[in-house]
Order: C-alpha cells, then structure tokens, then sequence
C-alpha cells in the first residue's frame, strides 16, 4: 500500500470518529457547556498520582453506569432496540479501526448518565419516606393535624426536591451538582439575572440528548435485528418443525433445519459484524467477501465464534422457569457483561482479517473448520434439547440471545 493511500486510510479513519457532527454543528464553542464526546487521557501516576487515582474511578463509574442503563434498557420491549444498535456501533467502531479503545462509544457520557441517576434516586428516597408516613397519618386519623401537617411537609418538600433536581440538572448533572443545593439557587439568581437561564438549560439538555445519539441507536439496532433475524428464521422455524417423533417427514425437515443452522450460525457473527462497519443492509448479502476474510484468519475467526456461542449457552438454563421481573433486571447485567466483550473480540478478529493481504494455507483453514462444525453441531444438538426444560417451549430457539435481543429472558 502506498504512502498517499495509507495517509487517506487513516485520515477516513480518524473523521470517522470525530464527535458526532449533531453535537458539535448544532451549538457554537460557547454554547456547549459540557464534553460529552472525548474522554481525557490517563495522567501519569508518578506525576498526578491523586489525578490518575480519579481518572480510574471515574472509568469504573462510568463502566457501572453504562451497564446498569444498558441493562434496563435490554429488559424493556423495544427499547432493546436501542442495545443492540449500542453494541453494533461498537462492533463497527472496532472493526473499522481495530483499536479496542473505540469499544465503549458513549463512555464519555457515562459518567454523567450516572450522576443523574444516582442523585436522582437518592432525592427520590425523602420524598418516598414522607409519602408513607403521610399515607399513614390519613390512614390512622384522616382529619387530625397530624395528618395535615405530613400533608403540608408531603408538598413542601416535593416540591423543593422537584426544583432542586431541575436545577442540578439544568447546571449539567454532576454528582455535585446534587450535593450543593444552595449553590444552585445562586446560580438561578445569577443566571435569571442576566437572563440566560434558560438558554443555558436549553443547551444542556439539547447538548445531553444529542450526545446520547437515540435516533441512530435506534435505526441500527432495528437493521441490525432485521438483517440477522432474516438469515436465521427459515432454518430456525425448519427445526422447530419436529412435533411428533413418529412422522418421518418432521424427523427430516428438522434434521435439515439443524444442518442449515451450522452455517448460518458461523457466518452471521460476521455479516452483523460486516453490517456494523459499513451501517448498510447490503453488508448482511456479502456472504462471499467473509468466506475471503475468513481464509485470512481462521484459527481467530474459529476461536471468536466458539466464545461467542460459549458465553451465551449457559443463559439457555435460566429460561427453566419463567423469572419475576425483578430477577430479569439482575440477570440482565450479567448477560451483557458475558456477551459485550464476546461482541468485540469478533469485531477485534475482523478488522486484522481485512488487514490482511494473503490467505492462510489451505490445510490450515481446513483444520479449523473441521473443529468448528463439530462444535457447531454440539450447540445446536443442546440447543434441540432446550425447549423440553424451558418454560418458554419452542419459541426460545427463535431467540438467540447471541444474535438477537441482548436479554437473557
């Protein structure tokens, strides 16, 4: 590759992942208030010891709280749409680049995410207390004073939390933000004083919501769903097809259903990968070209697959018994936090396959799928097996928690 091709190779990458031109166009300089789009470099530790000790404990909160909203988000019905579209623009991210730095797009707006959350929930927690003792007092002695005056406090303190909250999150939803609330109140004065109050909250939140990238998340998780679910629904519904074990004919459309399923389970991971890197449907018809890379890289392509479809198995037993909600929630961050790093190691193992000039010779590449469709064979053999112990019969072999819906209810 020559030197003008290489130097145009990294500049498209690296305009690839400037911030997203919503944040930056919509506002001037001076109109945005907060970074949502970079995150700061580690501090050298023998030269800002207590800066890098704060660094890291930003990123592991930033790591939690990204977790925790992916995870309500999964359990939610359509929402889901917008994890898968989070963990496919990290795929893509990754492939295009195939820098693991790029794994956690929305890692600079995690920490605020949390924030919000956290101080919210906590000035929640008064008003939740005061409600209850309320709805005790007018429940033991509804026209006594006492019962009045929880009222009164009731309104009172709702209402001052309420503004409160406003406020904190007008000013950019810093965890100190939430701790100082007289600092707010000034801050209205001033801002009311200069009349710039609300086109200062306008920009904030305006700022928040763009960085969040809702739309895009959204549509790519939608293509994304539609792309595979199409690749895997007639050789899904053709395994499902056995319902009497005396017919033949059911016996042989599964058994066609099951051996369609090998391919398609070891090609898919890549043309959702492919699909995340170019963001275009077409991507999910370029069969063909992953064939190629896969000739480039099979031990890789091989070991991604497997630890794909291993990390996702054991998920299959929770379905044994339909799970109250509140354990869908706690099992949630578990199935992400399995199933994300599996996401990026394929996209890591993508990009080095397109890098590559030559392929790998021929009976290595045959080694290696003679070791992947055994192992393919195996999960769909367990996979046969599931809708006898779970409590969702047949319809759990239309999930594929590996490909589909990031949830593992």
């Amino acid at each position: 590759m020559s030197t003008a091709l290489a130097h145009d190779r990294e500049t498209a990458e690296l305009e690839e992942f400037l911030p997203d031109p919503l944040i930056l166009d919509d506002f001037s300089p001076d109109e945005r208030l907060f970074s949502f789009d970079q995150w700061p470099s580690f501090p050298r530790p023998w030269q800002r010891p207590f800066a890098s000790i704060a660094w890291i404990a930003r990123l592991s909160f930033g790591l939690v709280s990204l977790v925790a909203l992916l995870s309500i988000l999964a359990a939610i019905p359509v929402l889901n749409l917008l994890v898968i579209g989070y963990l496919l623009e990290a795929q893509g991210r990754v492939a295009r680049t195939g820098r693991l730095t790029y794994c956690v797009p929305l890692l600079p707006l995690a920490p605020r995410l949390g924030s919000i959350a956290l101080g919210v929930s906590l000035w929640l927690l008064p008003i939740v207390l005061i409600s209850d003792a309320a709805a005790d007092a007018a429940l033991i002695a509804p026209a006594s004073p006492v019962a009045f005056g929880w009222q009164v406090a009731k309104v009172t303190i709702s209402v001052g939390i309420g503004i409160h909250l406003l406020l904190a999150l007008a000013r950019g939803g810093t965890l100190g933000t939430f701790v100082r609330p007289i600092k707010n109140v000034r801050w209205l004065i001033g801002q009311l004083r200069e009349g710039t109050y609300f086109q200062t909250a306008d920009f904030a939140i305006r700022d928040f919501i763009a960085a969040l990238r809702l739309r895009h998340h959204f549509w790519l998780g939608l293509r994304g769903y539609l792309g595979t679910f199409a690749w895997i629904a007639i050789p899904t519904a053709l395994f499902v097809a056995l319902r009497d074990v005396e017919k033949p004919g059911q016996i042989l459309v599964t058994l066609a259903g099951g051996v369609l399923l090998i391919p398609t389970l070891a090609w898919v991971p890549w043309l959702q990968c492919r699909f995340a890197m170019e963001q275009r449907m077409s991507a999910f018809l370029q069969l063909r070209t992953i064939r190629e890379e896969y000739r480039r890289c099979p031990f890789l392509f091989t070991l991604a697959v497997v630890i794909l479809y291993a990390v996702t198995l054991p998920l299959f037993f929770f379905k044994v018994a339909v799970p109250p909600r509140d354990a869908v929630f706690l099992m949630t961050p578990v199935f992400l936090t399995l199933l994300y790093p599996a996401k990026i190691f394929i996209a890591w193992v993508y990009s080095r396959a397109i890098r590559r000039e030559h392929r790998t010779w021929l009976i290595w590449r045959w080694t290696w799928r003679l070791v992947l469709l055994p192992l393919l064979a195996i999960y769909i053999f367990l996979l046969f097996l599931t809708p006898a112990i779970s409590a969702y019969g047949r319809r759990v072999l239309f999930e594929h928690p590996a490909l589909l819906l990031p949830a593992p209810f």
